[in-house]
């Protein structure tokens, strides 16, 4: 049975509370006490992780019909979903489910959409497909008409996120590593714990139209230096070996032998990683307290939380 939520207090949504940013963001949302509802494919799964006072309904970005009851009453809706993981053809389907989830909350009256998509430049005819698959999703969101909040974050830093995990196995795994060309990327990673911060701040955010955000921590590095930062802090020696390609396709198999089962993630991942993802548009820092912090403690933090410590 769900618990019953105020008729008068605003109502925050969730959709991807079972993603690792979503996992984050709903127990920050309930030590807030706010009413708050989550879309779920299988909410009995969803409901033995989340507060007693969570209500939990069921839905499916993927079907339109589903959506229209659950963001009955909601004033703001993150919307955490990214179709990866999920699906090979996952640009037609992430673009499917930002379409439903759009018109959806457009005919509920929802007041605002919070969303995290990816940096990159839209200019870059050499986008990858997931990252262009991100900005696309934002885009369909704010043509909605219903205000949205788009956080555009690079490589995110915590245990258990998909490129902390690639840099902690491959780093772990392979005392000597041939370097694709894309381990020299700029990159301005985040701290898992800074990116749920933005995502809630968003939420009391003066409501004076759709606005987009890149986030970041403080520092510039390359995908080599957050290797070689981990195995640092791990007292690890590694050799770094560079060379001048690497095809994406190979790089995949390369990750393969370090996270088979998470193959297809990474290979599209990958991609990515040959795109600069830095901040060059600093207004998240005038438009919220919050100050990111650098690589160096991002990776303490998750080695502390992997080792059982607070971080």
């Amino acid at each position: 049975m769900c618990p019953m939520i105020s008729e008068t207090r605003p109502l925050i949504f969730v959709a991807g509370a079972s993603g690792y940013i979503g996992g984050r963001l709903v127990p920050a949302l309930e030590h807030a006490r706010v009413p708050l509802r989550c879309l779920a494919r299988d909410p009995d799964k969803l409901r033995s992780i989340v507060g007693p006072e969570t209500e939990v309904v069921a839905g499916d970005v993927l079907d339109r019909g589903s959506l229209d009851q659950a963001l009955r009453r909601v004033e703001t809706a993150y919307y955490l979903v990214h179709l990866m993981s999920s699906s090979k053809d996952f640009e037609n389907e992430d673009r499917r489910a930002a379409t439903n989830f759009a018109a959806a909350a457009k005919a509920a009256g929802v007041a605002r959409i919070v969303y995290l998509g990816g940096l990159g430049d839209d200019s870059d005819p050499h986008l990858s497909p997931h990252l262009r698959s991100r900005h696309e999703v934002g885009e369909i969101l704010r043509d909605s008409g219903v205000e949205t909040i788009e956080f555009r974050a690079s490589a995110i830093l915590g245990e258990g996120s998909l490129s902390y995990d690639m840099v902690k196995t491959l780093t772990e795994r392979l005392p000597v590593m041939i370097c694709p060309r894309w381990l020299s990327t700029p990159t301005q990673p985040i701290a898992v714990a800074d990116v749920v911060s933005y995502l809630l701040k968003a939420k009391d955010l003066p409501k004076t139209g759709s606005r987009t955000y890149e986030i970041g921590g403080t520092d510039v590095v390359k995908y080599s230096d957050l290797i070689r930062e981990y195995a640092r802090q791990k007292g690890l020696h590694r050799v770094l070996i560079p060379v001048p390609v690497l095809s994406p396709w190979f790089s995949g198999l390369w990750l393969a032998l370090v996270t088979p089962s998470r193959f297809e993630v990474g290979r599209h991942l990958v991609e990515g990683l040959k795109n600069p993802t830095v901040v060059r548009d600093r207004s998240s820092l005038n438009d919220f307290s919050i100050r990111p912090v650098g690589v160096s403690e991002a990776i303490r933090r998750a080695i502390a939380q992997a080792n059982g410590r607070s971080g």
